[in-house]
């Protein structure tokens, strides 16, 4: 086994009181610690002295990666999430990233899953007992999961009488999901029954709201909020939340001398609710089983639809993970123009359902479920597409070149593209190489840019393209030999690779380090302030 390991941590939700000793122990333990921004701050007071790498929202994948990367170059590493780390948290995600280096426990790092306690577990102490019975969680964030099947879930367990749990209710743009839960709840509960909001459990700006179905979008939901929802057996007592587990059946709760002593409660006869329907052993394997609702039900839609029940199971695939392919198609390198062959091709694999957007980086991104991207890959290639593959990776961006006139560098373009197009690197890298010094497509203002001009190559590094505060790269080498462009370029990267910090930019990458490959940083001058009446 590696010398290295990943502790992926569930800190719970937030206060050191309610952490586990393990997970504390790991934290002292790592040598590195890892986790989204807000949840470092959490627990900023245990891991000083630590290497810290913080990440945004949504950079789950790059937060597993990096962990995975230093525990492989031999460190301790913690991946942290609140709550638990194995419900909605980075447990999975770092096994995939490991399954896609086909690592194996035996000889691999090694892996320790640390528990936390869960959202729903911290908001239902504070809520009162809601989750005394059968109880699911199911979350409305539809960035990964497709709505329609949400909805189904959501529909299931009312159906099923669940206590729900609902996580990611809502944001500043995902506003219409929590409604139509809503509305469909009310379809299978009785308006009163109880919801609990609770929101940032245990940590400071700790808010709880209880109300019932009717009347629960009256209050403030959001990202930080877990939402409890009553079974149809929740009530509410002396302001807390409770769901019985059944007791008035086996026990009663108002007398103080049960009429079944203990010995005999789990007896079959005193459970005639059971699927043994109270019946010795024998007697209930003798009798002939009932025809469900749902078989008679199947029975009738396959008469009205003449499809066997066989047939209506293959429904069930819809609740099955799907693969999405997603991946840059362009005419190439250099090459703007796209006929209609390719046209034709490009629309018929996407079809109805699959979506393609137009990128600033000379490419369209598609998206599609897909169980045959190798199949769909040679296809594109073959009618003449380049695919490439899209997220934190590189893209080389070239001019058209005079529309091919100029010739001279569209060698190195596409050696460059076949090298380094498509390198995972630790934030999306794009490459402008201009054929000419017209610099006519803005390789400047890319964050690595080549210009051609008088058969060698000028190289500018760390342009930053967006805010107010966006600048051109800073002219690093004028006259690069042509014979040294692509190993100075590996190198260049390579040392972003292994130096850069999930989600760096390659700009704040250049001035956090100075120096790459020999090449110095330069300070920016201030941006001049600009005093807009319009604005």
């Amino acid at each position: 086994m590696a010398d290295g390991k990943v502790f992926v941590v569930g800190f719970g939700p937030g206060d050191e009181a309610h952490m586990t000793h393990r997970a504390k122990e790991a934290l002292v333990e790592s040598d590195s610690v890892i986790g989204y921004k807000t949840y470092m701050d959490l627990v900023k007071h245990l891991i000083q002295g630590k290497e810290i790498v913080r990440t945004g929202m949504t950079e789950e994948v790059s937060r597993a990666q990096e962990a995975v990367k230093q525990a492989q170059a031999g460190k301790k590493v913690s991946v942290i999430s609140s709550g638990d780390a194995g419900l909605y948290g980075m447990a999975g995600l770092v096994y995939e990233v490991l399954m896609e280096q086909d690592w194996h426990e035996e000889e691999g790092i090694a892996v320790e899953i640390i528990p936390g306690i869960s959202a729903l577990n911290s908001c239902a102490s504070l809520l009162g007992a809601p989750v005394m019975h059968d109880a699911c969680t199911i979350s409305l964030s539809d960035h990964l999961t497709p709505w329609n099947l949400i909805m189904k879930r959501v529909e299931a367990a009312a159906q099923a009488d669940f206590v729900i749990a609902l996580y990611n209710p809502k944001s500043g743009k995902r506003t219409r999901q929590i409604e139509e839960t809503q509305r469909i709840l009310l379809q299978h509960r009785d308006p009163n029954t109880p919801v609990g909001l609770v929101k940032s459990a245990y940590r400071q700006r700790q808010h709880i709201v209880m109300t019932d179905l009717e009347n629960m979008l009256n209050y403030e939901i959001g990202m930080l909020t877990t939402v409890i929802i009553g079974n149809n057996s929740t009530f509410y007592y002396d302001g807390k939340m409770i769901t019985p587990r059944g007791y008035q059946r086996k026990y009663t709760l108002g007398e103080e001398k049960q009429p079944l002593k203990p010995a005999q409660r789990l007896k079959r006869e005193a459970e005639p609710w059971a699927l043994h329907g109270g019946q010795s052993e024998d007697a209930a394997a003798a009798k002939p089983r009932l025809q469900s609702a749902v078989d008679t039900a199947e029975e009738a839609l396959a008469a009205v639809t003449g499809e066997s029940a066989e047939t209506q199971q293959l429904v069930q695939t819809e609740f099955q993970q799907k693969a999405v392919f997603e991946f840059a198609v362009s005419p190439g390198v250099w090459n703007k123009k796209v006929n209609a062959r390719q046209l034709a091709s490009l629309a018929e694999i996407i079809g109805d359902q699959g979506e393609v957007s137009y990128t600033t980086s000379h490419y369209l991104q598609v998206s599609l479920e897909t169980d045959n991207p190798t199949t769909i890959t040679a296809k594109l290639e073959e009618d003449g597409w380049l695919v490439t593959p899209v997220g934190d990776v590189i893209h080389v961006k070239a001019c058209d070149f005079c529309d091919g006139e100029k010739t001279g560098g569209i060698p190195y373009a596409k050696e460059l593209q076949e090298k380094l197009g498509g390198l995972k690197v630790p934030k999306v890298l794009n490459i402008g190489f201009n054929g000419c010094g017209m610099a006519c497509y803005g390789a400047v203002t890319d964050d690595i840019g080549i210009i051609y001009r008088k058969g060698a190559f000028d190289l500018f590094l760390g342009a930053k393209t967006t805010g107010r505060n966006a600048h051109t790269g800073q002219p690093v080498q004028e006259g690069l030999p042509p014979e040294k462009l692509v190993e100075t370029m590996t190198a260049i990267v390579e040392e972003y690779q292994e130096k850069g910090m999930p989600n760096e930019r390659f700009h704040k990458f250049f001035k956090r380090v100075q120096t790459i490959q020999g090449f110095a940083y330069q300070k920016m001058p201030e941006p001049v302030e600009v005093n807009n009446p319009c604005e």
